[in-house]
């Protein structure tokens, strides 16, 4: 049974993990910053603690780019390409698109077409 309190997503991870660096940073010891936390972000102590900790052990998080859906049509063949890449890589197809179409997209404008 639920209590009502959902798992922070990546995102708000690491917003919390980076505003427990910050009170650290100043100077705030790691058991006096879990109340802090639990009261700013309506969190338990011993979650807060565990963020505690973590900015503790490694410092800031990176807070990742949100997402959006972006539906395209592809070839019958290359989707299935796509989705036997992803799982041979360990991978989700998002992810490896996401790789491709940046490293495609790095790589900069190609030279127009001569007619």
């Amino acid at each position: 049974m639920s209590d009502g309190r959902a798992r922070a997503g990546a995102a708000v991870y690491a917003q919390r993990v980076n505003a427990a660096a910050e009170l650290l940073e100043s100077g705030v010891p790691v058991a006096e910053a879990a109340p802090i936390l639990a009261e700013r972000f309506g969190c338990s102590v011993r979650q807060a603690r565990r963020y505690a900790d973590r900015a503790a052990e490694g410092g800031r998080a990176i807070v990742p780019e949100e997402t959006t859906v972006f539906t395209v049509k592809l070839p019958a063949a290359l989707a299935v390409r796509v989705r036997e890449q992803a799982r041979e890589s360990g991978s989700t197809i998002s992810a490896l698109v996401a790789q491709a179409l940046t490293e495609f997209l790095a790589r900069g404008r190609r030279k127009p077409r001569r007619r």
